[in-house]
């Protein structure tokens, strides 16, 4: 037998790692709470176009965080309103969307995305703080930055050619392989789910995904369609691409 007090000292690094993880567990979600409380009243703008999949990918985070006090404002890529002197000032690259939060300004929807999570998320859910979770969800959005939505692009030819077809189905192979679980950079949703998400659901207008070759696509898609925010932000936002296909290529 262990005599009680030696007991007590071969039990206490446990009781205190555990006390400390309780410690530090609270006061992450305090913090969230405060700066969540605060933060919500600043007001942000979000310059967007509904057919871009970047653009809905900030719009739908945007919603997830249940962020109320922005404003959007739409971006007319046909009538040049991107090249205009005040928006390039905002982002010299003339992309959407861009992200304005007093008298700080962001482009990229990955980088918006990640940035609204960490500045207003009321957790880390979205973006999990954990190193390697994080790494993962970084890795995804990355992948759509780099592979995805790169493949859907078409210079503004009359169809779309071969190569890039093939570029999009190499991207679904890669995307098959990826959705092991219930989400694409694990078992929570994120914020690799919702850019992802947003492109794919895009590039299904231009080469179909074949549930038959791509069930795990195919059942993730349907998975991010059940959610609101992408019945209420993607749907039309794709409905609108699927319309713009059908003027450019025909």
């Amino acid at each position: 037998m262990v005599p009680s007090g030696r007991r007590g000292a071969l039990h206490q690094p446990i009781v205190r790692k555990s006390f400390y993880a309780t410690v530090e567990r609270t006061a992450k979600e305090l913090f969230f709470r405060c700066k969540s409380g605060i933060n919500h009243k600043m007001p942000l703008t979000l310059y967007k176009l509904d057919a871009s999949p970047p653009a809905r990918a900030a719009m739908m985070a945007a919603k997830a965080l249940n962020i109320k006090d922005i404003e959007y404002i739409d971006i007319n890529l046909l009538e040049g309103h991107h090249l205009k002197d005040e928006y390039t000032k905002l982002n010299p690259q003339h992309t959407v969307p861009t992200l304005v939060d007093g008298d700080f300004a962001i482009w990229d929807s990955h980088a918006i995305a990640t940035y609204l999570v960490s500045e207003y998320g009321a957790d880390d859910s979205l973006y999990p703080a954990e190193p390697k979770s994080r790494a993962l969800v970084d890795q995804r959005l990355h992948f759509d930055s780099g592979i995805l939505f790169p493949s859907c692009a078409h210079g503004g030819e009359k169809a779309f050619i071969e190569e890039n077809l093939k570029k999009i189905e190499k991207a679904y192979d890669f995307l098959e392989k990826f959705l092991t679980q219930n989400w694409i950079a694990g078992d929570n949703f994120t914020v690799a789910d919702i850019c992802c998400g947003a492109t794919t659901s895009s590039l299904d207008l231009i080469v179909p995904i074949a549930e038959s070759k791509y069930p795990n696509i195919t059942a993730w898609l349907k998975r991010c369609a059940e959610l609101d925010l992408f019945k209420e932000t993607n749907e039309p936002g794709n409905k609108a691409l699927g319309g713009l296909i059908k003027t450019k290529v025909g």
